[in-house]
């Protein structure tokens, strides 16, 4: 790989990242997203969050900024993110891949919660299911997704996309901006 071939990764980054900034839209959805975790930490509830391979390292990462610490000292606030091996080994045994998520936010879900599910096609089966068993249960859904917004797009109360077709790491790479973007808003509008 040449010099110039890790630069395009760059331009092309910064391209991806200046379309995301123009669309009006996508400042509705993050706002609208924020206020729903807002609401539902303000109201007692928690933010549980999802995502396979890269996507459940950003889930994990938005529980522990929100849990731990991200910019300043403050309370720790209600999230966590269903990566626990045992649970995740027990019920892909049990029942299937498919239900690694689903069954968790079916155990700790409460009407009042939200689920913030990840995933750069939006049709992968267990964050797709985790998201259905949360609207059956009064649990508001925010979905990180890419491409088409895929299947994710239709069981879900704010979508934020990033409607890129190639690689998914350019997704992944706005996912986290979103996701600090989120925790920042959150900060703001909780301690206010």
């Amino acid at each position: 790989m040449s010099i110039n071939s890790i630069k395009q990764n760059f331009n092309d980054a910064q391209r991806l990242l200046a379309a995301f900034i123009d669309d009006q839209n996508n400042w509705i959805q993050m706002e609208a997203g924020g206020k729903l975790m807002v609401d539902c930490l303000k109201n007692g509830g928690k933010i549980i969050s999802c995502g396979n391979g890269g996507s459940m390292s950003d889930a994990m990462h938005f529980a522990e900024e929100l849990s731990g610490r991200f910019r300043d000292d403050r309370k720790g606030l209600a999230a966590i993110a269903i990566s626990d091996p045992t649970h995740i080994t027990c019920v892909g045994n049990d029942y299937g891949f498919d239900y690694i998520f689903s069954r968790y936010v079916q155990a700790v879900g409460k009407p009042g919660d939200v689920l913030l599910a990840i995933s750069t096609s939006g049709n992968s089966a267990n964050v797709l299911k985790a998201a259905q068993e949360a609207q059956g249960n009064g649990i508001k859904v925010i979905a990180l997704t890419g491409k088409s917004g895929g299947k994710l797009k239709d069981h879900c109360d704010v979508e934020i996309r990033i409607p890129h077709y190639e690689y998914s790491d350019r997704i992944q790479e706005l996912h986290i901006q979103i996701i600090h973007s989120l925790i920042q808003y959150i900060e703001l509008e909780y301690f206010k």
